[in-house]
């Protein structure tokens, strides 16, 4: 039987394996890819407890909205991404030190 903790403890590892893609990497798509694993531990948790929400449904309802906020954010990023290539040719953060060309 899958509790609540096994639940629990896989949002832990997805939320620290992107924790550590987003510390340690320098590529940014790995950086945004990071934190689209820490956004979708959050979402499991909500999903998770809402099984034990039998009359609301509020943590199915709540983590679809957060779905939805992850991919406009995912979108808006790439965007952000593909602008600083144009005008920088990398996407190393380490070599970005200004905003304006």
């Amino acid at each position: 039987m899958i509790t609540l903790t096994h639940f629990l403890v896989v949002s832990a590892c997805i939320f620290c394996i992107g924790l550590y893609a987003v510390l340690a990497k320098r590529n940014t798509i790995m950086i945004l890819v990071g934190i689209e694993l820490m956004i979708n531990a959050a979402i499991l948790n909500f999903v998770a407890f809402g099984k034990y929400d039998k009359l609301n449904y509020a943590g199915q309802v709540f983590a679809l909205f957060a779905i939805v906020l992850a991919a406009a954010a995912v979108a808006v990023g790439l965007a952000i991404i593909l602008n600083v290539y144009r005008s920088f040719k990398t996407i190393n953060p380490k070599n970005i030190h200004e905003l304006k060309d």
